[in-house]
């Protein structure tokens, strides 16, 4: 990737914020995989400072062990697991947020120095301060998530968890886009259609990462592990079974999981026009559309293999992965379009 500023300071703290949007992908990807395992809801407590280290010592552990046994999950689900079971699943859980902890550290530290010696560019303080305060949102709304299966049922809500992920894509995307605009602050020209054309793409990005979100939360990707059909037709039944209608696109696993699918199409066909559309553009502008079909390409063939192999760990977090890259590609395509349309 070509960088077009020369200014030191633009270029490290773009460089700084390149590093936190890496940092904000790897959690999305640490998140998937506890989700996956079934971790999630091994910490019954949330302690910001003192939680920093895992339990040292057999007491240790199992004290920790003894919080989980009284929680829904242990005494409905896990019952049968032992304390050296229980590690298991806890590392991811305490990974997970040991590794938000470091994005908190990561991002407090630098902005506090790049400010202090003056070397913010002008008019991103509040960007960062709204970075930063996005963040702490985050990690409360993470809490208030596990808090959900915690209480009758050992199951996160999917609303929350659909938030918890939709906010973690939208730091991600303000992280990624406010480095490419400290990187490359000279804006370029694009085509009127072909600017259109990519905002509806991500749109139509946006809804599908609502609705993968909803395909979690719900375990729909463990229903209909065929493709392309959806057991034995394109268009299942059960679709809307629930009353009022409109709960099925948000409370119906088949409906969740159907409308996934559909997105899916709908983006590939709106990264296919993309490219047809910059195939005339100057350079930059075709290379970057050749990497959004690229990444939607890939994370079709992986949403596909994840749903045959019925959501393996592996596939999974690969797919929830691919879901941030094209995110970042599209990101990437509309950042460079953002000057003044050619006609």
């Amino acid at each position: 990737m070509m960088f077009q500023t020369s200014d030191k300071d633009r270029r490290a703290v773009g460089y700084w914020l390149l590093f936190m949007a890496f940092m904000v992908f790897a959690m999305v990807v640490v998140g998937g995989a506890t989700r996956l395992t079934e971790s999630g809801l091994s910490m019954v407590d949330w302690r910001p400072v003192t939680g920093v280290l895992p339990p040292i010592g057999d007491d240790a552990w199992n004290a920790e062990f003894a919080k989980y046994q009284e929680s829904p999950e242990f005494k409905l689900k896990n019952y049968h697991m032992s304390v050296e079971d229980f590690k298991g699943i806890f590392y991811w859980e305490w990974g997970h947020r040991l590794l938000g902890r470091l994005i908190g550290l990561f991002f407090f530290v630098p902005m506090v120095w790049f400010w202090v010696r003056g070397r913010v560019p002008g008019g991103y303080k509040p960007k960062l301060l709204a970075l930063f305060i996005l963040g702490g949102l985050q990690g409360l709304l993470g809490w208030y998530m596990v808090k959900s299966g915690l209480v009758d049922e050992p199951a996160v809500s999917h609303y929350r968890l659909t938030a918890h992920l939709s906010l973690a894509l939208l730091i991600f995307s303000a992280l990624f886009w406010t480095a490419l605009s400290l990187l490359n602050p000279q804006p370029s020209s694009a085509p009127k259609k072909l600017k259109r054309m990519t905002h509806i793409a991500m749109l139509v990005l946006v809804l599908q990462l609502i609705m993968g979100g909803l395909v979690a939360g719900l375990k729909a990707g463990h229903i209909f592990n065929t493709w392309p059909l959806m057991g034995d037709s394109f268009v299942p039944e059960g679709l809307w079974v629930i009353e009022p209608t409109w709960r099925n696109f948000l409370d119906n696993a088949i409906t969740v999981q159907f409308d996934h699918r559909i997105g899916a199409y709908l983006l590939t066909l709106m990264a296919l026009a993309i490219v047809w559309a910059a195939r005339k553009s100057e350079k930059p502008l075709k290379n970057r559309a050749y990497l959004l079909i690229t990444a939607v390409g890939i994370q079709m063939l992986l949403g596909i293999i994840m749903l045959l192999k019925e959501v393996p760990v592996s596939w999974g977090t690969a797919h929830q992965a691919g879901g941030v890259l094209v995110l970042a590609a599209i990101i990437n395509l509309m950042h460079k379009q953002r000057g003044k349309r050619a006609s």
